[in-house]
């Protein structure tokens, strides 16, 4: 099986928090890091600075597809980032935790 990152950010460290609560409790995700970033951006016709969560979902291929959309439906944005990194290498006993904790 192979791993899957998903990265999306969030308006504040609450929303994200209950997401990744909600993902690593149903086993969708093994785990969520989430970190405070700045991020500027157009929108509205206008450059936007604000303070946003970066969330790393780590997943696995099988469950990608699931987290993909249940991000989608949960996230408080109107055009919510959903982005797939592809992790061509990972260590053994880190991707055995991360099938375990998603099965």
């Amino acid at each position: 099986m192979k791993p899957v990152i998903i990265i999306s950010t969030y308006p504040d460290k609450k929303s994200v928090t209950k997401i990744a609560k909600m993902f690593v409790k149903n086993k969708t995700s093994a785990c969520v890091n989430i970190s405070k970033i700045s991020s500027i951006y157009f929108w509205n016709n206008k450059i936007e600075n604000s303070s946003e969560y970066l969330a790393i979902f780590k997943t696995t291929s099988k469950n990608k597809k699931l987290l993909k959309q249940k991000i989608k439906e949960t996230h408080p944005y109107d055009v919510p980032e959903i982005a797939e990194v592809d992790v061509s290498s990972i260590n053994k006993p880190y991707l055995d935790w991360l099938i375990d904790s998603t099965t």
